[in-house]
This record gives structure tokens, sequence and C-alpha cells, in this order.
């Protein structure tokens, strides 16, 4: 591309793969050379050579690869659409780039000794709009000079780190940041006007700050302000972060010590992990860095000075049973884009998928990929039918067997739940740090427990842990689809506390119960005390015949969720249990449990 000519073959489908590595120390270096000489490794998969397809000026899809999982060729299964392979047997040009920092693009001990003097800035920058999302732009802007790739029909698309980075690109849609953080036009190295076309991510984030350290300020009924996931700092999940960055640490290149303050992810988990007060300019800075540079949430809100623009077209899919980026995470995004942009085509795809606990069952993960290729050919190859808009749902089911419930389709997230099975509670119960059954806890986490199917008894866990059983469902019960919503009146005495809240499915047959949702909530040491409201992120569960919902909120979540460094107990009382359902106000066979959802609170301390 910008440096020697990057070899092709041809496969036996025809497919041409052109692949540019570093070939071992002495050997010649065919990697590309980023926009500030950081050599990156790549695929790029071309159509075959037929009358069928031009030879050249190609539909693109870009390819953004997981978290430790750079790209293995035109047959890598990741990317939750499409293999390379696939879209360039329907005429799409594909380029996979490896992230600098991962494997040959510097991520190795070999790929830095070949040309150590370029790899000095090749260490992970965690998806950082002035480096990854630029290197993308920049091998983008390359194609398009070589005529490879049509500059109006460029997809990108991910899984993961990728969905990352994906949703980084579509929201910057024609501009490129620079390292100070001013965003100028983006154009190819030879003048090319550029934009993305369509967007498709799988299991990514919009606000990276929340994903793995949530508040539990956002609500999926209002668009989040600037300020409400960012405080107060919200509780690490702990054993994904752990685990995220030890796969960093073992099989990528972290920036050394005093290197780069703005991405030594070494001192920045040493910060998280080290938990309240959370209160040194470090810890403010660091929390403004993500999300200024790594969170297209608030890129796309114009926050930090950035001027707004309409994001690409996309399709944003995440898991109900994904513990790292649960669904909130797309809603977040497409509440704020939908209130901006309200013409603007967007549609969610949520199933029990993505990370640990999803099942990524097969029939849903080719529904997925169906999904993306149909969403492409419309908006970026531009020769398609108008592709599915909207929200479309499939639900959690066990066994793993069990066919996903669904598709349920919807125009908008509050038209898919018109319906809401309320449940109140006026007696005081009191939450204490450390109670609850550990080894509860470690069975319902999504990296050292059991999966989504997992059961664990249905006794109550006792003192310190306030628990809510709803009546037994009864006829042919009702569809959990969104996110479960509790308002109660709260005291808060001691420090640093923070509400783990679960919502189980009990059955009473088995004495056994299996997670619904979950999810966090940091109480804020200004105003401890009063009227709050939060919600688990969304789940999607048919709540069966004779079953019972159980709403358990704990003072700690280990190993998911970080326990606080501080002692506390938190008094709950008038306690309301909202959950939003699939079937509407007085459907038949509900037992007259689904109403007409309650008027919505206002988020926050209201007395």
């Amino acid at each position: 591309m910008n440096g020697q000519p990057i070899p092709c073959m041809t496969q036996s489908d025809g497919v041409r793969v052109c692949h540019g590595d570093e070939n071992g120390v002495g050997s010649a270096d065919l990697r590309l050379k980023s926009f500030d000489g950081t050599p990156l490794a790549l695929y790029v998969t071309l159509p075959p050579m037929s009358s069928s397809h031009l030879h050249g000026d190609y539909p693109l899809v870009v390819q953004s690869h997981g978290w430790g999982d750079p790209p293995s060729g035109p047959s890598d299964p990741q990317y939750g659409g499409p293999t390379a392979d696939q879209w360039a047997k329907d005429g799409y040009a594909v380029l996979q780039l490896t992230a600098r920092g991962w494997g040959d693009s510097c991520g190795t001990a070999e790929s830095r000794l070949v040309n150590a003097a370029a790899c000095a800035n090749g260490y992970i920058h965690l998806d950082d709009y002035r480096y990854e999302a630029r290197d993308a732009q920049y091998a983008i802007g390359l194609l398009v000079d070589e005529g490879l790739a049509n500059p109006n029909r460029i997809g990108v698309t991910g899984e993961s780190y990728g969905a990352g980075v994906s949703l980084e690109l579509a929201t910057l849609m024609n501009r490129v940041m620079l390292p100070n953080g001013r965003l100028v036009a983006w154009r190819s190295p030879q003048g090319t006007p550029l934009h993305v076309a369509a967007a498709a991510t799988f299991a990514g984030w919009s606000d990276l700050a929340y994903s793995l350290m949530p508040n539990g300020r956002t609500l999926d009924s209002r668009v989040t302000s600037p300020t409400a996931d960012l405080s107060p700092v919200g509780v690490e999940k702990a054993s994904i972060v752990g685990g995220l960055f030890a796969v960093g640490a073992t099989s990528g290149y972290y920036a050394s010590a005093g290197v780069d303050a703005q991405a030594n992810l070494t001192s920045w988990y040493a910060s998280i992990t080290a938990g309240e007060p959370y209160n040194t300019p470090a810890d403010a800075s660091l929390i403004r860095q993500i999300a200024q540079f790594h969170s297209p949430y608030y890129l796309l809100g114009g926050s930090y000075g950035a001027h707004r623009e309409a994001p690409a077209p996309m399709l944003l899919a995440n898991g109900f049973t994904d513990d790292i980026f649960p669904v909130d995470e797309a809603v977040r995004y497409y509440n704020l884009e939908r209130s901006l942009y309200p013409s603007d085509p967007i549609a969610l795809f949520d199933f029990d998928g993505g990370h640990m606990r999803g099942q990524n069952k097969p029939a849903d993960s080719a529904m997925l990929a169906s999904r993306i290729k149909a969403f492409f050919d419309h908006y970026v190859k531009g020769t398609g039918p108008q592709a599915t808009l909207g929200v479309t749902a499939l639900t959690q089911t066990c066994p793993k067997t069990a066919p996903s419930g669904g598709p349920y389709h919807a125009s908008t997230w509050a038209s898919l739940h018109p319906g809401e099975v309320d449940y109140s509670s006026k007696p005081t119960q009191t939450i204490l740090s450390a109670a609850g059954n550990q080894a509860i806890s470690k069975t319902f986490d999504p990296v050292f427990g059991g999966g989504a199917c997992a059961t664990v008894p249905a006794t109550d866990q006792g003192a310190g842990v306030a628990t809510y059983r709803l009546p037994a469902v009864t006829g042919s019960g009702y569809t959990l689809l969104g996110s479960p919503t509790v308002v109660a009146d709260l005291k808060v005495t001691g420090k640093f506390a923070y509400i783990a809240a679960r919502l189980l499915d009990v059955d009473p047959a088995m004495n056994t119960e299996t997670l619904v949702a979950r999810g966090i909530y940091r109480i804020d040491p200004s105003a401890p005390d009063g009227r709050e409201i939060f919600q688990l992120f969304p789940g999607a569960w048919h709540f069966a015949a004779g079953h019972v919902p159980k709403l358990e909120l704990l003072g700690q979540d280990t190993p998911y969720a970080r326990p606080s460094n501080g002692v506390f107990s938190i008094s709950v009382s008038n306690l309301q249990l909202r959950l939003p359902v699939h079937q509407a106000p007085g459907a038949p066979g509900t037992g007259g449990a689904v109403k007409k959802p309650l008027a919505a609170v206002k988020p926050g301390r209201t007395s």
C-alpha cells in the first residue's frame, strides 16, 4: 500500500487475499506504515476477477477485531457478520487491520524488534479516536487512492474491541481527530473526501467508562446527560476488568511507565483497582480521558467542545446476557441519536449473545449475520432492499439447546415493552456491605461462573440482603423485554456504598433460581439519603406459569463487582419494582398482572 507492494494470492474460490506482515528480523517489512509511521499488519481481501465484479472501486467493509484476537485472514469467524471471504464473493473489498499494540502491529516482541523506532508509539491506545480510529481512516484512504475502494461506499463493522472503534468511526463519520483533539475533515492522503456509509457493531460500548465501572445513572426512558454516567464514579466490574487487563499484559503491548499518561493502561488499571475514594486529580483525568477520546456517546452529543455531526446509518447488536457491554450501551446511544437526528436510520438487535454469559446460539448468530449483510447491501453497496430498522429482540432461554424466544420487533425501544408488571413493598429492609453468599455470587459471575443457565438454590440469603418476591406467575406468563426499574427510599450509613441488584426467576418445583438481569447503583456520597431510581441492565426472559420473579439487593457481588473499601448499611423502604414486558396491558393469559406503565420518576434524589 504505502511501502513495498503487498503480495496477493488467489484462493481456489477466486477470492484474492493480500497480506502485509513483518516477516521476521532481517526480512522485508510489508506492514502498512500508518499516519504516524507505526507499522500495522493487515489483510486486504478482494473479489474474484470475474465479469460480475468491477476490477476496483469496490464497496469496502472494514472488519475490526476483538480484544486480544488479531485477524487470522479471510475465514476469521469473528465480527458478528459474514467472513471476509463471504463479503468478497459478493463483490466487496475487505480490510482487516491488526490494531496497534496487538499481534504483528508492535504487539509481539519480534514485531517491535523488526523496527523498534517505528513501534515507539505502537502500544495499545484503547480504541482512541486519535490513534486506532485514525489508523483505520488512514488505511481506508490508501485503498481509495489506489482505486480499490469506493469513497462513498465504506462500511465499518467489528466485535467487542472492534465494535468500539467501529462506533467511533461511524460517529466521526467524515471527520478525523488529531492528537490535540481537534476535528478536521477526513480526506485520503491524495485529498479525496471520505465518509462512513454505514456501521454494524456487535457487543460493543458507547460509554467505555460506564461499561467497565457503572454508577447506575443510565435510564432507558431518557437521554443520559453528559455528566450522569461519570459522577459519582461507578463500581468496577472486577472479574471482567481484571481478565481484560491480563489478556493485554500477556499478549499485547502496553505503554511503559512514564511514557504516555494519556494511554498508560497499567497506571489506569492500578487506579481503578485501588478502589474508593476515587478523588485524586489522576482519577478525574482518567475518567475525562476515557469519556473524551474513547466513548462515542460523548462525541455524538458534542461534549468536550466537539461540534455535532449526524452519524452514519447503523445497526447496533448487544447481548441481554453480556455482562461486559450489556444492551444499555446501545440504548444509551440510540436514545441520544434519535433525539438529535430522529430521521436517521438506526437499528437495534438484542439477543442472548455477546460476551460471557451470552450463549450465542447458532440460529441467533446466523440471524444477526444476515441482518448485517442486508444492512450493508442497502446502505453501503446500494443494491439491496430497505434494511430492517427499529428494534429486534430474542430472549434468553434455557437450556442452551432450546431456541430463543421471538424474534420480537418494534419500531422503537419503548414500544418493545408496552406493558409493565409492578410490585410494591413498604417495609424497611437492610442491605449490609459484607452480606451475601459468595458461592452464589461466583456462580453468577461471567468469568468464573456457570453461564447464562446456571442455577442456585432458591433459598433467600437472609439478613443483610434485601429480598422481594413477586406473586407467582399465572396463565401463560409474561415476557420481560427491557430494563427492570427500582424506585425506593434509601437511608445510608457508612462510606462508599453501592447496591448490587439481581432479578431472578425462581422455579418452585425445583427450588432453584436463574439470573435474569443484574445491575449496579453507586450511592452519591454528597446526597446519600432520599428517594432514588435506578435500573438493572436490560433483560429478556419469559416468566412461566408458577414461577416467581425475585429481586435481591446486596452490598456486594464479588467477584463480578469490586467490593467497597468502606463498611456501610442501606435501609430500603417504600420499594417499587417495575418490570417492562412485551405483553400489552390487560393481555389475555397474564392473569391481570400486566398494567399500563407507571409515570416516569425523575432520577436522583427526590426527597
